[in-house]
């Protein structure tokens, strides 16, 4: 599968993945430093404008050494494929401290996933199962 994308301008380094083997590959912002503030959430942009596959989405997802070492994750982070525009990573800042992002620092990873376009069915009952209604704690977690 190839995944298509233009580089916003000479200096945004390349999409790649950081070691064989890995599934997600980093994405780096493109913006100047800032410092984001505790509880502060930002838009950073990448400099990559994608052509996602079809029938595939492209998940953008927090990087566990930002999330363990800094309390920094994303929100939001589904790309679809008819998106031609330059994509973005919101990073909120969870933790009670200041956290610098630097330009081209790796902010969040993506993974390319396939998915199924579903056709809508508004029906008045749904088959049962072994879970029912059931919603939080159901499996006995607490």
């Amino acid at each position: 599968m190839k995944f298509r994308y233009i580089k916003a301008d000479a200096n945004v380094p390349d999409l790649e993945y950081s070691r064989e083997g890995d599934i997600a590959f980093d994405l780096r912002s493109n913006d100047e430093d800032y410092i984001l503030k505790p509880m502060e959430r930002k838009v950073f942009n990448t400099g990559i404008r994608p052509e996602i596959p079809t029938s595939c989405v492209g998940n953008i997802r927090g990087r566990s050494g930002l999330a363990v070492k800094h309390a920094i994750d994303t929100l939001g982070g589904i790309i679809d494929p008819n998106f031609r525009g330059e994509m973005g990573v919101i990073l909120i800042n969870l933790g009670n401290v200041d956290f610098k992002v630097e330009k081209h620092m790796r902010i969040a990873q993506m993974l390319i996933q396939k998915c199924e376009i579903v056709e809508f069915e508004k029906v008045t009952e749904l088959d049962a199962t072994n879970r029912g209604e059931s919603w939080q704690g159901s499996s006995g977690y607490k």
